[in-house]
């Protein structure tokens, strides 16, 4: 989870701090958390791709708190791709 969390604040900007740290923890657990509901159940954080996934979806947690703004473009892709994969690798139940 530490990668994740260094992923992450390099992402935001915000590598010179600890002050955010549990929070970024948070939002990557959320972030997590809702991709298994988008249907990805198989979500390996040690594979490149789903790390990258969950950084992104946390940043844009993040993000939006302040913008209120809808998923972006390439987020919604990716999730679309990774469910889609899942289902193409195991079936669908």
């Amino acid at each position: 989870m530490e990668t994740l969390l260094n992923m992450l604040k390099v992402d935001l900007g915000i590598r010179q701090t600890t002050a955010y740290d549990a929070r970024l923890d948070q939002l990557l657990t959320a972030a997590q958390a809702a991709i298994a509901r988008e249907g990805v159940e198989s979500l390996n954080i040690g594979n490149p791709e789903d790390a990258q996934l969950v950084v992104m979806y946390a940043a844009w947690l993040w993000r939006r708190r302040d913008e209120m703004t809808g998923m972006p473009r390439m987020l919604r892709l990716a999730l679309n791709n990774r469910a889609f994969s899942e289902v193409a690798t195991h079936g669908e139940g």
